[in-house]
């Protein structure tokens, strides 16, 4: 999504923001959007995981309650 901006693109979105927040607020804002896209990009590095710990849960429970061919033999 970003990587279609280009650079007057980018200098435009710059320059709108330096208009409506101003200088003073400019690095706080820049900070708070930095900090809330590395949470982004850390949840989503761990749904991955998250689905294939819930997968390998069900798949335990569907093999418990499968019948043990052992102790039907015995």
């Amino acid at each position: 999504m970003l990587s279609n901006i280009g650079f007057p693109g980018l200098l435009l979105i710059l320059t709108l923001a330096l208009i409506v927040f101003g200088p003073s607020k400019l690095p706080q804002i820049g900070r708070a959007i930095g900090l809330a896209l590395k949470e982004f990009k850390e949840a989503a590095k761990d749904i991955p995981n998250e689905i294939q710990e819930q997968v390998k849960e069900e798949i335990r429970m569907a093999k418990e309650s499968l019948p043990n061919k052992e102790k039907d033999t015995d």
